[in-house]
């Protein structure tokens, strides 16, 4: 639901739009792009550097109006710090902090030149490709139902978005080759492009995305080469999906499981990663219920689902060589007079009974099902999901980090190496038999809370009950980061789409070059 941006590479001898963006070092380096203009204009950079006392630190900048000599209006100057010392993931943040710089100034469109002084050991296209990403980050934003921003006459007109007249369209990167740079730049779009359906779907209202509308939506994506299946509530009884159906069955509307299924692997044949997310369209808590105040977010509880299908759209925009399958249990929690009561027992999918002590532990119920069904009938070489889980995952790492439970060091390490390279940060926590004793119920097999202690950590110990021996699993808690998160410089959106990232840097890293 954002404006398009139209991210355009270029040469560094190409003339700059009027507003202009260029890249300044630690202790003011200038590459020989910035030291031309500085030189064009009879030195009026540096010296309107030093005259603001900027330093050319990170995340800071100065603007220049009218330079001499030169052909631009606006000329912002960005610090980048020590170039030699920024990570791949340091220059999307540093593209989006100048998007954000650019976009202050109220113009349609902008140039940034991607030339750094000392940049270190990273290729100057990896660089101009980062710096683009963020760029294509930050500029999300969701303004759909904005309607007096988006018409000339305070109506939304046709129905589809219109940038407003001071809405940047147009971003020239301005780079040492741009071809290069374009071809590097390609899989990171693919990725943003994943990064916006999740933040898209994460801000929709539940009245407009309810579980039908959310598995039409996934449908819908079979265009990017993904195959979609589409379980309704009458399938998913003959399945016997008990656990998720408790859930949903407090509200009018019905549930679904989506299943996208991406081929990639020259192999059919190979096993297939698996990512499941849950979706719960919105959680009131059911009878169990939620106090009033704030409970507008619980829109964002599906989440884990969004960063599920960001992914699978991520790996097929980029044509990955592997074979993914992306599973997501989509319901609503609603109290009502059919909703399920605390103290009801019910037959999951694997068999085993549950005993529900807390509606408003839902989550677990939804994937418990899902993760059976994903190993049952695909047979993956891992399982790894992604939940807006529990408010004490906050408590334990509050908003910046999501919580890692994990049955395979090798996974977990896998995992904690993709989080490190793209900045979307994770901290393993426990999973010990302590917290697995402490699921168990008198009346069941097993209960699906475990007392006012350690809540992220039992939450973890539930859904292991339905991980097969055999199979190594991940689960992410990402009731912190994937909504109402810290805002970033490559993101000031509520629904951040936070996992898509890490998860498409795990497997290109761990599994595609096996593959290819």
């Amino acid at each position: 639901m954002t404006t398009p941006l139209e991210i355009v590479f270029a040469r560094l001898d190409a003339a700059h739009e009027p507003a202009c963006a260029v890249l300044v070092g630690h202790d003011l380096a200038l590459s020989p792009a910035v030291q031309s203009l500085n030189g064009r204009s009879g030195g009026q950079l540096i010296k309107a550097a030093e005259a603001a006392e900027f330093k050319g630190k990170q995340k800071t900048s100065i603007e220049i109006l009218a330079p001499q000599k030169l052909d631009v209006q606006r000329l912002v100057l960005v610090g980048t710090g020590k170039a030699a010392d920024q990570e791949e993931s340091d220059w999307a943040t540093t593209g989006g902090y100048a998007l954000g710089q650019i976009t202050a100034r109220k113009v349609s469109e902008a140039s940034l030149v991607a030339e750094v002084a000392n940049a270190g050991g990273i290729k100057p296209e990896v660089i101009a490709a980062n710096l683009a990403f963020g760029a294509l980050l930050r500029h999300y934003a969701f303004r759909k139902y904005l309607t007096k921003k988006n018409g000339d006459d305070g109506s939304a007109g046709n129905g589809e978005q219109k940038p407003p007249a001071d809405r940047l369209t147009k971003l020239v990167v301005h780079c040492a080759d741009p071809e290069k740079a374009k071809a590097a730049f390609e899989a990171r779009r693919a990725v943003a492009d994943g990064i916006y359906v999740a933040r898209d779907l994460v801000n929709e209202p539940a009245n407009i995305l309810g579980p039908v509308e959310f598995a039409e939506r996934v449908k819908a994506l079979e265009h990017t080469g993904l195959e979609v299946e589409i379980l309704d509530d009458a399938a998913l009884k003959e399945i016997g999906m008990n656990t998720l159906l408790s859930v949903a069955q407090g509200s009018a509307r019905p549930a679904r499981v989506a299943i996208m299924q991406w081929h990639g692997a020259k192999s059919k044949r190979a096993k297939p990663l698996a990512f499941v997310g849950k979706g719960v369209v919105f959680d009131t808590g059911g009878i169990s219920i939620k106090p009033a105040a704030g409970m507008e977010d619980m829109k964002g509880d599906m989440g884990g689902a969004a960063a599920v299908v960001g992914v699978m759209v991520a790996l097929a925009a980029r044509k990955a060589p592997v074979n993914a399958i992306g599973i997501i249990g989509l319901v609503e929690n609603m109290p009502s007079g059919t909703a399920t009561r605390p103290g009801d027992i019910v037959v999951s999918l694997s068999g085993q009974t549950v005993e529900n002590l807390n509606t408003d532990a839902e989550g677990r119920l939804v994937l418990a099902d899902v993760l059976w069904y994903v190993q049952d009938r695909f047979k993956p070489r891992f399982v790894i999901d992604l939940a807006t889980l529990t408010g004490a995952i906050m408590v334990a790492l509050g908003k910046n980090f999501a919580g890692l439970f994990a049955n395979d060091d090798k996974l977990a390490d896998q995992l904690i190496a993709a989080s490190k390279a793209t900045g979307e940060k994770v901290w393993r926590m426990p999973l010990d038999k302590s917290y697995d004793r402490m699921m168990d119920s008198k009346n069941a097999d097993v209960k699906n809370m475990g007392g006012r202690w350690g809540g992220a950590c039992t939450a973890a110990a539930f859904l292991k009950r339905f991980i097969k021996e055999d199979v190594a699993w991940a689960h992410l808690d990402i009731a912190g980061t994937a909504m109402d998160a810290p805002k970033s410089e490559i993101n000031t959106s509520w629904g951040s789409g936070w996992g898509v990232q890490l998860l498409d840097r795990f497997v290109a890293e761990n599994f595609e070059k096996a593959e290819k």
